[in-house]
């Protein structure tokens, strides 16, 4: 389980620093029309992933399962496909809005085997 937990530690760093250097760039070019796209990146990318990351290293009496695996691949397809969508979307980009949209879903779809995954971990 350290590898996973390490994985979305790691992960949720490099997000952080995407999404500040987008935060930069808004602020150094005074336009600041990508602010949902760095939103996004800094929710979910840094602390959605820190928390996980967190959280997985919680979990280190169990192995990784192929749920965990789903888990992972799929938060950051949905994040990676979301990020894309919403910079294309606020930079005029016509016709990007179904990638936007099966982005959150993939999200979200991550976010529910997440909440299995700790239902299943976990004690009431």
């Amino acid at each position: 389980m350290k590898a996973l937990s390490a994985h979305f530690l790691r992960a949720a760093v490099i997000y952080a620093i995407l999404g500040m250097a987008l935060g930069i760039h808004m602020a150094s070019s005074e336009d600041h029309s990508q602010m949902p796209t760095h939103a996004h990146l800094m929710l979910l990318g840094w602390v959605s992933m820190a928390l996980y990351g967190v959280i997985y290293r919680g979990f280190d009496d169990i192995a990784a399962g192929k749920l965990m695996m789903a888990h992972k691949w799929l938060a950051h397809l949905g994040l990676i496909g979301l990020v894309v969508a919403l910079y294309s979307m606020f930079s005029g980009v016509a016709g990007i809005e179904p990638l936007a949209g099966i982005s959150s879903i993939i999200v979200l779809v991550s976010m529910i085997l997440f909440a299995v995954i700790v239902f299943k971990n976990t004690e009431a």
